[in-house]
């Protein structure tokens, strides 16, 4: 059997092993679908794993093709490890039946009909026997090389409802002549059962793969372009990995730049060859138009010239090589290996291919198209050709296709002549642009250093400057050196300088930490900027400037973004995640106006979605993600917030501000440990890239997860550093980074009343100031925790019921229930637990609306509690997740010992952590061994008498 590959733990990848594993945790069957090399067997094996680790009772088989003839070798793999005691409590002649087809016993001949009726009962009786010690699960992996024998067994105890198995089978797609059939696998899972495919993996998630394997870091659009190439199977990414780093090593060639072909090695090469020769000579000639064309379609090959296209690519379909996608108007073509076209270009002679291009050139009627095709067609530099790329890369950047602009912009550089060197260095510059829109930005600098070692006008250098210092993303400190030299080079320009202290004023509050300081720059810019006429500089440095002196609690903030609202519009600023649309719904933001903030961004998603940068994008979602938590939408900013993060793996920008809306996310509505492990990557590409800006955000996004999960210390030292960078840069609109609540809350909760109070008392002072309704409602919660751990519970439970009703007024629901929680803790502090289990209520019905799993989860576990007060959670607000009680537990125990100490009865339990009863039970039977407990009031005395760390 082939090496499972060893994958990292994507965002997608988790969300479909936690989704398997409730289904199968409910009895139910899954069907695990995807091509070779994609990750089923990695799949199946962490499932296994974590099952196992529940309590699951796991029997596995891994059929090949050459095993499907061999009777029974399935069931005889499945079985294994079942002894011998098991089978002796079946009748005689059950147990003589199953053991001539386990191969136990000498075989009498073939099974007759009766002996298979027998041979399936047996089978069903030792199952049922084994689930009675916990819950069973039968694992097929490639199933479709199952032996009849075993494949009808299995469907026999599929079609019984109280078998109380589990199966989870895996289908290999694609062209597997003999392969059982997708609706025949079906049948071997228990009902109900559900049909899931494996997801590609992401860039980023390949470029992690390729380091756990050794292989060479490589640069992103290199990367980039192996991500593309495997499709995101991670197979195929290593050998396409392994076949370039061998053609880098011993062939002693450059990297090959974006034209250049990778190169294909014969493992993946030879099915694809195998399957194309199987075609007719008419659908292969079809089929090497089509992986010539930028776009096919059927109507374009039909215009090139393939009278008989339909026909052809029938073949191809069933062949196993395409699809047509139905949808689309002239029959858009898809190649199901994304290596296809490349091994086609590889194989097919020269002239061939020539002779493909000449006749899409002439029957295309797109410019990009026709560009592409003619630029393959012309022997060397020619201005005619230049020009018509010129005009293509033009049309694609209207259309908000940047990276075919940028492209189309680099060859027409290079097609144009040696006599026309302004020409090309402008279009070299507007292909580097396009490439930073596109996110390709290591492409982009390279083109902007090619300038730079040519150019000589001051006007040229800055503007390649400018692409260097836009394409290094978060990480400005790397390139603290290209300031004085672009200065210098700027020969005291007040055009050019306006660009650059637009520049610097980023780089002031990223690298510098300075929000005063970085405002001198963005006024200066601006200033200049007006001065010269250039209207985007301005517009984008007014923007800068509003932003800052909204951080820094300044009044003039509103007036400089209604200035840079004002007409005259520019396209570029009004869609840039810079520019002041965007800013205007954080302007929403600071003063509560969720509705209007999400509208905003709402469309300005909408546009960059039909036009624009991959980074603004990117970032808009982040925002919307944030603005939809804040609604109480929670499965929504999920979604979103992984949007965020695929767009930017794919292109290779800056992930920290992506995994920072990913902790969002997951801390309200998905899972505490992944908002964890979100938040912790968030804060590393922030340190990596020295990004002082973002970095408090990261921090903060990690703390309110320690304090949510009961790890108080943990939380207050990481808010302590979020307060003191904040402080440091400026910040004075407590609205703008939203932590003070959080840092008052952890500090009482270890004991430190008069540090919590003087951060509330400061934020209070700012948020009166300048009329921040929202942030006074936090802060009245946060006080009440002040009042909790001095002993003040009426004073507290005032405060809450004040802070509640301000929250929901203003339209805060996850902050609302927060509040009701607290309120229903304190309450039941104060022995009244009607009281306790209203406010409880009230908060458990508002979190389940907005679908915040975690915090319903711990809600009703503290609602349902049946013994007064004998378990009270910490007071941030968590069940506790790690401790001095737990070091011996699994995360499974440690749940469920949680549980039973907050009162929750088993099948409460398992209705909170989506598990079975059995499951609960066996999990707190060996808790019960391994903390020396005799019983649930033992339990409950540990949790509160061995305090959290």
């Amino acid at each position: 059997m082939t090496e499972p590959t060893t994958l990292p733990p994507g965002v997608e990848r988790n969300a479909l092993h936690d989704t398997i594993r409730t289904h199968l945790s409910h009895g139910g069957g899954v069907l695990l679908t995807g091509p070779a090399g994609i990750g089923r067997t990695t799949v199946v094996s962490r499932l296994a794993a974590a099952l196992r680790a529940r309590g699951h009772q796991v029997m596995h088989c891994s059929p090949s093709p050459a095993e499907q003839d061999s009777p029974f070798l399935g069931l005889i793999d499945l079985l294994t490890d079942v002894a011998d005691d098991t089978l002796a409590a079946l009748a005689a002649h059950e147990r003589a039946a199953l053991e001539e087809a386990l191969l136990r016993s000498e075989s009498a001949g073939p099974v007759d009909r009766r002996d298979a009726v027998v041979l399936r009962i047996a089978v069903r009786k030792v199952l049922a026997l084994l689930a009675t010690t916990g819950p069973v699960l039968l694992v097929v992996d490639d199933a479709q090389w199952l032996d009849g024998p075993t494949a009808e067994i299995l469907k026999y105890l599929a079609r019984r409802a109280d078998s109380g198995l589990s199966v989870l089978a895996t289908l290999r797609t694609g062209h597997d002549p003999g392969a059982s059939s997708d609706r025949s696998v079906l049948e071997l899972c228990s009902q109900p059962v559900r049909r899931m495919c494996v997801p590609p993996l992401t860039a980023h998630e390949v470029g992690e793969l390729l380091e756990r394997h050794d292989h060479p870091a490589w640069p992103r659009p290199l990367l980039a372009r192996l991500h593309q190439a495997s499709g995101g199977n991670p197979r195929t990414a290593l050998e396409l990995s392994s076949a370039l780093d061998e053609r880098v090593r011993l062939e002693g060639t450059g990297l090959p730049d974006s034209a250049e072909p990778l190169p294909v090695p014969e493992s993946l090469r030879r099915p694809l060859l195998d399957r194309i020769g199987a075609l007719p000579a008419s659908a292969r000639q079809t089929l090497v138009v089509a992986g010539a064309a930028v776009r096919p379609t059927v109507e374009l090959l039909r215009r090139a010239g393939r009278r008989h296209a339909s026909a052809d690519l029938d073949a191809c379909v069933r062949g196993g090589i395409i699809r047509i996608l139905p949808a689309s108007d002239h029959g858009t073509i898809r190649f199901l290996d994304p290596l296809t076209p490349m091994v086609l270009q590889a194989e097919t002679a020269y002239e061939h291919l020539l002779e493909a291009h000449r006749a899409l050139a002439e029957a295309s009627d797109d410019a990009v198209e026709r560009a592409h095709h003619i630029a393959r067609l012309a022997a060397g530099p020619d201005p005619v050709v230049a020009a018509r790329l010129s005009a293509a890369a033009s049309a694609a950047r209207r259309r908000g296709a940047p990276r075919t602009a940028a492209r189309l912009g680099r060859l027409a550089a290079e097609y144009t002549p040696a006599g026309q060197a302004y020409a090309d260095i402008e279009r070299r510059l507007t292909a580097a642009e396009d490439g930073i829109e596109a996110g390709d930005l290591g492409f982009a600098r390279q083109l902007a250093h090619e300038v730079l070692g040519d150019a000589d006008r001051p006007a040229d250098r800055v503007r390649a400057w400018n692409v260097v210092i836009d394409s290094c993303g978060q990480a400005m400190a790397e390139i603290a050196d290209v300031f004085p030299e672009a200065v210098r080079d700027a020969a005291g320009d007040p055009e050019l300088l306006a660009q650059l202290h637009y520049r610097m004023s980023w780089r002031e509050w990223m690298v510098g930490g300075s929000a005063p300081g970085a405002h001198g720059h963005a006024v200066r810019a601006a200033g200049l900027a007006a001065r010269t006429g250039d209207r985007r500089t301005e517009l984008m440095a007014l923007t800068q400037q509003a932003a800052l002196e909204l951080f820094l609690g300044l009044p003039e903030a509103e007036t400089t973004l209604a200035r840079a609202l004002a007409a005259p519009h520019d396209v570029h600023a009004m869609t840039h995640h810079n520019g002041p649309v965007y800013l205007k719904y954080r302007f929403h933001l600071v003063r509560d106006e969720l509705d209007e903030a999400r509208a905003e961004l709402r469309t300005l998603v909408y546009r960059l979605r039909q036009r624009g940068s991959a980074d603004s994008l990117s970032q808009c979602l982040i925002g919307l993600a944030q603005v939809e938590i804040q609604r109480g939408r929670c499965r929504p900013a999920l979604t979103i917030a992984r949007q965020s993060l695929r767009i930017v793996e794919e292109a290779g920008l800056s992930q920290g501000p992506a995994w920072y809306a990913v902790s969002l996310a997951e801390t309200a509505g998905g899972s505490l440990s992944r908002a964890l492990t979100a938040a912790e990557t968030a804060r590393r590409y922030s340190e990596d890239d020295d990004d002082r800006l973002f970095l408090p955000r990261a921090l903060h996004a990690e703390g309110r997860v320690r304090l949510f999960s009961g790890q108080s210390g943990a939380a207050v030292e990481l808010l302590r550093r979020v307060s003191e960078l904040e402080t440091a840069q400026g910040q004075r609109d407590p609205a703008t980074r939203r932590w003070h609540a959080d840092l008052a809350e952890a500090l009482a909760a270890v004991g430190a009343p008069d540090e919590a109070e003087a951060v509330i008392a400061l934020a209070r002072r700012q948020a009166e100031r300048l009329g921040r309704p929202g942030i006074l409602a936090t802060l009245d919660r946060a006080a009440a925790a002040v009042a909790v751990a001095r002993g003040q519970l009426p004073q507290a439970a005032g405060e809450l019921v004040q802070a509640a009703a301000r929250l929901r007024a203003i339209g805060y629901p996850l902050e609302e229930a927060r509040a009701r929680a607290a309120l229903g803790r304190v309450r039941r502090r104060l022995g009244d637990e009607a009281a306790a289990r209203a406010a409880f209520s009230a908060a458990l019905r508002i979190f389940t609306k907005a679908e915040a799993r975690p915090w319903a989860a711990m809600t009703r576990a503290e609602r349902d509690r049946a013994e007064d007060g004998s378990a009270c959670l910490p007071e941030g607000g968590s069940c506790p997740e790690a401790g001095s009680w737990s070091d011996h537990l699994t995360s499974t125990e440690r749940s469920v010992v949680a549980r039973v100490a907050q009162g929750a009865t088993n099948r409460e339990i398992a209705a909170g952590l989506v598990l079975s009863v059995k499951t609960v039970e066996a999990a707190l039977t060996r808790a019960y061994r391994k903390l020396g407990a005799k019983s649930r009031v033992d339990i409950t005395r540990m949790v509160m008498t061995r305090p959290l760390v």
